[in-house]
């Protein structure tokens, strides 16, 4: 179905009245038109296909996840404005309708959609090419920067205990449903008398202050568990591997298997180190602990924005565990498609992508701020005479090493113990220095930010850290949605926003 809006005398009456903290409506009924022409509502109404129920016109449902994000509403109350603000109203093209033409499920309907189908990352192409027709500036060489942001989850982190116990009650509640039963049915037969009180601690009622007692509470726990399994595999063997059950019995398998290992002294026991990728939320299993700095942690997920010309062309939200270089693909692939990239500013956790170093052997223009070695107050590698072409690392005192195929340059016992600054340089019997794979690059950026034109450069980079703030601004620092994909459709709803203000601004220039 095509939205095909009427620009009517009365709307115009009403967009004339609308004073100046409303001009962001204003300019969005002006450019609705342009923003899905013919081309961009033929892919959405694609992604439809084939239809079931008919659909509201998809290019209104997306205006409508446009004018949510601006004003930060529910689907509820995205509902509500649309039948009682006349500025919804101007903007939909359903001026005093008494009914919106949407419900909470289309809204849900077409997310699903948009997911499947990529329709929020075009739309942020939309934007994009909106703002190309304004002119200005160039687009055959890009100076792109990079950055990111924490977002805060959605789901209660919870530890192993709460974890195991609220994974055993969704087992429970998918057992009941797979074989029409009542829950409580599930929980008499299985005999799980710790998903019998108000909470698992509550129910399992030991003393917390007590290792013995919380070891023999542990136990009690995980021998539910088993007690569960066994219930399952003699009622519901032939259900494990399809919905409903499935996946909660995988969720409920992987906690165990991340949190608990034997214990040498008998049975089972909560490891001591941690596991890496571990689940920390039953109602959001995607999200992850993050540091923003060595001493900062956050629960979650990151935001990844690329920038060029104060608008956002490129998205990407991963659990925040994975680190700022493996996000760094997917969002350069996608600034590729907007022309070629001449100048890249990033930080330096962007540093160890292998796009990087690629886009530096094609001639772009790297600037970071370097990685700074430190060594305890001894010697760093800034402090030796690195020969690239010759793979020869020369020492402060002048004794060279070469560096091996694996780039580890090691020097001879006898140079290091004769050595008069050996106890500047190093506690061992000898010194080693690695030879990294992109050490050009890094050796160009610490020459760089040692000069004041390289510290110049590094300055630019400032235009996508306020891009950043004005995305915490209108997003928020908090997840909306549980998962990683679902938050990217939020943050590429956020970032076509912030550039059809770009646009606005760029036209009314």
């Amino acid at each position: 179905m095509r939205w095909s809006p009427i620009r009517t005398a009365a709307e115009t009456a009403v967009a004339g009245k609308l004073r100046k903290a409303s001009a962001f409506y204003r300019f969005l009924w002006e450019v609705r038109d342009e923003l899905f022409d013919a081309d961009f509502q033929a892919e959405l109404e694609q992604s439809y296909q084939p239809r079931g129920q008919e659909p509201c016109p998809p290019a209104l449902l997306a205006m409508v996840n446009l004018l949510q994000r601006y004003d930060g509403l529910s689907d509820a109350d995205a509902v509500e404005a649309a039948e009682n603000d006349r500025r919804w109203q101007l903007v939909l093209g359903c001026l005093d309708a008494e009914r919106a033409a949407f419900g909470q499920g289309s809204l849900v309907r077409f997310r699903v959609r948009a997911i499947a189908n990529d329709l929020d990352k075009k739309l942020v192409d939309r934007t994009v090419a909106l703002a190309k027709k304004t002119g200005g500036f160039g687009w055959k060489a890009l100076r792109v920067a990079l950055d990111s942001s924490p977002l805060h989850g959605a789901g209660r982190v919870e530890d192993t205990w709460n974890l195991i116990g609220r994974a055993m009650s969704k087992v429970v509640h998918a057992v009941s449903l797979a074989l029409n039963l009542e829950a409580e049915a599930v929980i008499q037969g299985a005999g799980l008398s710790v998903l019998t009180g108000d909470s698992i601690k509550a129910a399992l009622d030991i003393d917390w202050d007590d290792d013995a007692a919380k070891a023999a509470g542990l136990q009690a726990l995980l021998g539910q568990v088993d007690k569960l399994e066994q219930w399952i595999a003699r009622r519901a063997s032939d259900k494990t591997e399809v919905p409903p059950l499935k996946e909660p019995l995988q969720l409920l398998r992987k906690l165990v298997a991340q949190d608990i290992e034997p214990d040498p002294n008998g049975g089972r026991k909560i490891k001591e180190e941690v596991t890496k990728n571990r689940i920390i939320s039953i109602a959001d299993p995607e999200m992850r602990h993050g540091r923003k700095s060595k001493t900062k942690l956050f629960n979650g997920y990151k935001r990844h924005i690329a920038v060029v010309h104060d608008l956002i062309l490129a998205t990407a939200v991963v659990p925040a565990n994975i680190q700022e270089h493996e996000a760094t693909s997917a969002l350069i692939e996608r600034v590729d498609a907007h022309g070629t990239i001449t100048v890249l500013d990033i930080d330096r956790g962007y540093l160890a992508s292998d796009i990087v170093a690629k886009l530096h052997d094609d001639g772009v223009r790297i600037n970071s701020k370097p990685w700074v070695p430190t060594n305890k107050g001894l010697f760093t590698k800034v402090d030796f005479a690195i020969d690239l072409a010759r793979r020869l690392v020369i020492c402060p005192s002048g004794k060279t090493a070469h560096a091996s195929a694996s780039g580890k340059a090691t020097f001879a016992v006898t140079d290091c113990q004769r050595c008069k600054l050996r106890p500047h340089c190093t506690t061992s019997d000898r010194r080693s220095i690695a030879v990294h794979p992109n050490e050009e690059l890094l050796m160009q950026l610490r020459r760089r930010k040692a000069t004041t034109q390289g510290r110049a450069e590094l300055r630019e980079r400032v235009v996508v850290e306020h891009r950043l703030a004005r995305v915490s601004a209108v997003q928020g620092n908090k997840a909306r949605y549980a998962g990683a994909r679902k938050n990217e459709l939020d943050l590429n709803r956020t970032a076509s926003v912030l550039n059809l203000q770009e646009v606005a601004r760029l036209r009314a220039a």
